[in-house]
């Protein structure tokens, strides 16, 4: 049996309960800016921008920033 794809996987939240703050963090990270970059626009720490990612990507069931970025991107979020 072969595995489905990432973005046909099912994930632990729904994109409508994703936050605006979620979101406003997913769209900095998909632009490439680095993370000291992103917390300074946020006007939050770098460890508070790692942990937030963090938390995102555990609610969607993704083990990397990328892949929730890549799943947000292809769903029009970002």
């Amino acid at each position: 049996m072969t595995a489905l794809p990432q973005e046909l996987r099912p994930h632990r939240v729904p994109p409508r309960e994703l936050s605006h703050d979620d979101l406003q963090l997913l769209r900095l990270l998909a632009t490439g800016l680095p993370v000291d970059a992103v917390a300074r626009r946020l006007g939050l720490s770098e460890r508070t921008v790692r942990r937030r990612t963090r938390m995102i990507c555990d609610r969607l069931g993704f083990s990397t920033a990328i892949e929730a970025i890549v799943w947000a991107a292809r769903r029009g979020l970002v």
